[in-house]
Formats: structure tokens, sequence, C-alpha cells
């Protein structure tokens, strides 16, 4: 039987020397016995799935408000792609995968109902009282609302994950600040969820009929990609062509960030943890190349998909709902469950609703609203 300190062991044998490692770790905000057969980020890894906020991501939107359809990507989907990507990429880089893993199932916990519509309408409510950001949401989640253990708040994560999550803060490195987490696991989970937004994304473009293929000719990268498909395959269906262009973009994505993380590794002379926190430069990325392409990338995404007068419909539709619910509650907080009523006084009444509305579903929001609004709807 594998005990936790055998575990600890083969990370310290077998991870570069540059990994993350549980034996290491710097602990918990509150002290803990360690477990018997997992090590501290495996034991994270699980208090997330098992959390409350885990569980409401297969309701909450990526693109498409989730009543559009099953098999658009939903914001649990998203996270389990991340976890997917990061983890490939890390077993190549020698990080630790256990970390790779919390960190990404972890780090879109914050997030509210349909999408970043759903942000900005939070955080339109929440001027002046405190704002509404869903990184640090997520950090609120685990360190705070998550309500699963008697002897502390929240989920008492190891500070590596929770430093992980902060991956839009700003860090002291050297005396100076910067915009990026030092751990290369960190810096990692950051890179692999832009990578699987930025490919899923136009695959459910292309599922919904909103984006056309041709659309994408002028993109450099799908044109190689395109090339590439119709040398090897000369009969192949749409559906087939689609799915096998999706995987070629993330693994042109991935070859390029290993190739060049292992530049930057050795250029900048990286062996150690120590070597890291003295950096001053993001050690996982892409090349500049890659990074132009996706530039492009980006922009038609933008203008072409999230831009797209039925997205717009959607996103709109439920920022004014959101808008409305959170006003409701404000001017009447005895509509409140007295669960939340609790949260008042200790954080105020803005924050606890903000709170509330930001754990929403997209379909518990859409019932709240009918409830809240419709005369002849159950309350």
């Amino acid at each position: 039987m594998l005990t936790r300190i055998e575990l600890e062991k083969r990370e310290l044998e077998e991870l570069a020397p540059y990994a993350a490692k549980a034996r290491l770790s710097k602990g918990r905000v509150w002290p803990e016995k360690e477990h018997e057969f997992r090590t501290a980020f495996q034991r994270d890894r699980d208090r997330i799935l098992h959390s409350t906020a885990f569980r409401r991501l297969q309701y909450k939107t990526q693109v498409f408000v989730n009543h559009e359809g099953d098999h658009y990507r939903t914001r649990l989907t998203h996270t389990l792609e991340v976890s997917q990507i990061g983890r490939t990429i890390a077993r190549v880089l020698g990080l630790n995968e256990d970390l790779i893993e919390v960190i990404s199932l972890a780090h879109d916990l914050g997030h509210g109902p349909f999408g970043h519509a759903g942000e900005e309408a939070l955080a339109d409510r929440m001027k002046g009282h405190g704002g509404f950001e869903h990184n640090q949401q997520s950090l609120r989640i685990v360190e705070l609302l998550e309500d699963s253990y008697p002897e502390f708040p929240g989920l008492n994560l190891s500070r590596e994950v929770t430093e992980g999550m902060k991956k839009h803060g700003t860090v002291i490195l050297g005396g100076k600040k910067t915009r990026f987490p030092v751990l290369m696991e960190a810096q990692l989970a950051d890179i692999a969820d832009e990578i699987a937004y930025d490919s899923h994304d136009v695959e459910d473009g292309l599922r919904s009929g909103l984006v056309e293929e041709g659309e994408l000719a002028d993109l450099e990268i799908w044109k190689e990609i395109s090339s590439y498909i119709s040398r090897k395959y000369a009969n192949i269906s749409e559906v087939h062509r689609r799915r096998l262009a999706i995987r070629l973009l993330i693994n042109r994505q991935a070859q390029d960030l290993i190739q060049q993380t292992k530049k930057n590794l050795s250029s900048f002379e990286i062996q150690s943890l120590s070597d890291l926190e003295k950096c001053s430069k993001r050690i996982v990325e892409f090349s500049q190349e890659m990074k132009e392409l996706k530039k492009t990338w980006r922009r038609f995404l933008s203008s072409r998909f999230y831009n797209h007068y039925r997205i717009v419909r959607m996103t709109e539709k439920g920022k004014r709902l959101l808008k409305e619910i959170f006003t409701v509650y404000i001017e009447g907080p005895q509509q409140l469950p007295p669960s939340v009523l609790v949260r008042e006084k200790r954080d105020g009444l803005y924050r606890a609703v903000c709170d509330y509305v930001a754990g929403m579903t997209d379909r518990f929001a859409q019932d709240e609203y009918r409830r809240l609004f419709e005369p002849y709807e159950r309350v």
C-alpha cells in the first residue's frame, strides 16, 4: 500500500526540481493532521470535487445559457477540460499534476450565473460596496463561504492552491510588483484555461451555426490546420473534420507552450523553487509567434462569436435578470432565506446578497426571477 509519506517521497524523486512538492507545502491557515494515504494537494482536490460550488458549475454558463442545448460547454465541462490540458502539459514538464488539477478545478468556482455577463451585472450592483470579480469570489468561496467543516470556515486549502488561484492578483517579487503567480503549476493552470476556452469556444460556435468554417479561412493557424487535414484525409465528414481541427488546435498550442517553457527554463537558469521566486519573468508562456496568432484568433472570436447578436441577446437578458433580482433583495431583504440574512450581520447586506446571487446556477436564477416577478408563480 502506498502511504502519503511514500507518495511524497515519489514526488521528491521524480518531479522536476522547480516543481512544487506536497511535503514542502507552506501548510494551511488552520493546521490539520496530515492524511494517511493522500498528499496535501490530493486532499485539496477532493475537497473541491465534493464542494457545493463545484457541483453548481454544471448549470452555469460558459458561452451558451444552459437551456440553449445539451452539447455546448458549461462552466463544469470547461473546468474539466482545463484540468485535463493542464495535467497533460504538467506531466511533460515534470510539474506537480495534483497541484495543477486542484487549481484548475477551483479556478472558476466564483463565476456567477450567465458567465461574464453575470459578472458584469454583479460588478455593477456592487459599485461602492467592495465590487465583484470572479477570481476573488473563487477565493472567497474556498476561504469562507463553503461550510463543510465544524473546525474552520471554507475548505482550508493549502497555501499553494490559494496563491495559485490569485492569477490576477499582485505578487511581490524581489521588492517589485508583478501580475502573475510564482509557482509554475499556477502559471500553467492559467494558460491551460486560455487554451481550453480559445479552442472549445470556436467549436461551440461552429456547432451552433453562429460561426461558419469559411469565416475562419483568413486565420493563419486555421489555414495551417485545414491544409494538414485536407492533405491527410481526402474524404472526411464535417463532424470529424471539426473535431479533428479542434484537437489539432489544442495540440499546436500545447506543443508551442512546452517548447517555449523549456527555453525559458534554460534562459533564466531555473533549477529550483528559489530560482523561480527570484525570477521577474513568467516562465510558462507561448512563443512570440503563437502570441501573435492567438491575438488574431481572439479578435475573431470577439467580433464574430462573443458579439454575435444571438449571444448578446442571451447575455443581456441574463444581465437584466440578475440586476433586477439583486435590486429586489436589497430593497426587501426580508425576502431572503434565513441563511443569507445570517451573513448580512457579518458582511453587510450588499455582500450577503452578492454571495447569494453569485452562487446561483442559471436555472435557479431564472426560477427565482419567476418567483419574484410572475404574479401567478408559486413562491
